[in-house]
């Protein structure tokens, strides 16, 4: 295929990803407010969906072989996220607030999630007890989540756990379109993300084997930004809207739904050697220790301000330069 066919199509492929994220934020966003969920939930419930780009791209890559592409998007847009969605959100809208409870749910789980992919990475740990700890960690949280609303529980309970989650959307009165417009909208606008994510991952390998440009750089760099901009749109959205806890949930939860389902899961079927080497090593302790960095300015009095957000942004910058020196 010539290079500039390529090209137009990696540029249809990243505009129908880009588009099927915008109108599935916006019914998901719709959806969550009809219902009146949990901020947490509705997090949960974003991220899953934004995160098609990058686990189609990721498990695309690491499908055809590509390993260090498919660990660079998960990776890459890990750090990008924590950047381009709470950081860019402190910076535009002032500070990112929230709950302490929420944050130490939030962030613990992603904390933990995190240290689990690094020891997996040095090969500390083989890749079935990396998910099966990830699950120790994850199937709590998820129970949190679902017995928040659970009248099984006492009500002191209920309330602690609902300050941990966040506030709850106003609830509406939904019938009719209100809910079946969403309902049915949402399930093409993200067979759409998960489509044009595979197209950019095949035209992007190609262009970038045309102009010598590594794997990894490709992962790390590229598809790694690209894949993550669905997720960046929801971010600010909720960030400027001032929901801190919907906005925190949604990037930690993105983070870790990548790390097990593009990294640990992946791991059990495709071996990546005994522990990550060169950029990579690198990357997952820089993806640590933002994300540890993260929570503790997200923990001050008054949250994150643009300080703390444009630190998180000068941590990306830092971590582009050196993929480009050692990549």
């Amino acid at each position: 295929m010539p290079t500039f066919v390529e090209g137009v199509y990696f540029v249809a492929s990243l505009a129908a990803t880009l588009v099927a994220a915008a109108v599935f934020a916006d019914r998901l966003d719709r959806l969550g407010e009809r219902l009146g969920v949990p901020e947490a939930l509705l997090g949960l419930l974003t991220a899953a969906g934004a995160d098609a780009p990058e686990l189609a791209a990721a498990v695309t890559a690491l499908a055809t072989g590509a390993k260090g592409t498919g660990l660079g998007v998960v990776l890459g847009s890990n750090v990008f996220n924590l950047g381009a969605m709470i950081g860019l959100s402190a910076l535009l809208a002032g500070s990112v607030t929230l709950r302490r409870e929420s944050l130490a749910l939030e962030g613990g789980v992603a904390l933990c999630v995190t240290g689990i992919v690094c020891l997996l990475g040095f090969g500390v740990v083989p890749a079935w007890a990396a998910l099966a700890l990830a699950l120790v960690v994850l199937v709590p949280y998820v129970v949190v989540v679902a017995l928040a609303e659970g009248h099984a529980l006492s009500l002191r309970r209920r309330r602690v756990f609902r300050r941990a989650l966040g506030e709850h959307h106003r609830r509406g009165h939904p019938q009719g379109r209100d809910l079946w417009e969403p309902l049915l909208v949402i399930p093409p606008a993200v067979a759409a993300i998960v489509l044009g994510s595979i197209g950019m991952v095949h035209s992007s390998l190609r262009l970038g084997d045309r102009v010598g440009l590594p794997h990894v750089l490709v992962g790390v760099l590229l598809l790694a930004v690209l894949t993550s901009l669905p997720n960046a749109y929801t971010g600010v959205r909720l960030g400027r809207a001032g929901r801190g806890a919907a906005l925190v949930s949604e990037t930690m939860n993105s983070n870790t739904i990548n790390l097990v389902g593009g990294v640990a899961l992946p791991a059990l079927f495709v071996g990546f050697g005994h522990r990550f080497s060169g950029v990579l090593a690198v990357d997952v302790v820089w993806l640590l220790v933002t994300t540890a960095l993260t929570v503790a300015l997200l923990w001050r009095p008054g949250g994150m301000r643009r300080g703390g957000g444009a630190l998180l942004l000068v941590s990306w910058a830092g971590f582009a330069v050196v993929q480009g020196i050692f990549g």
